[in-house]
């Protein structure tokens, strides 16, 4: 949603069209609003699953074009971010499965 020169070229070196800049920054928000806003633990998951999703594309992407290992840290760091965030989350937070 920022427009930044750095990121669009990225994109485009890493083969993708600018649009998915656009497509991406929205789920993020989306996913952000959906983690902090209280209740509603599935759409939760899904926001954390889409994370898990968005960060490992970008690990596979950047391997998949040949960049340097440096060019992995961001991702790799949101990732391992995002998965703290989800297993460290609070209880009323996670989704129940009953038992038979």
């Amino acid at each position: 949603l920022i427009k930044m020169e750095e990121e669009g070229a990225m994109i485009s070196e890493l083969g993708f069209p600018a649009y998915l800049l656009t497509i991406l920054g929205i789920w993020k928000i989306l996913g952000v609003i959906a983690v902090l806003v209280p209740k509603f633990p599935l759409v939760k998951e899904w926001a954390y699953a889409g994370f898990f999703f968005i960060m490992t594309g970008a690990v596979i992407s950047h391997i998949a074009v040949g960049d340097e290992a440096t060019t992995l840290f961001g991702p790799l760091l949101l990732l391992v971010l995002t998965l703290t965030s989800w297993y460290f989350r609070p209880e009323e937070r996670k989704i129940s499965v009953a038992k038979e």
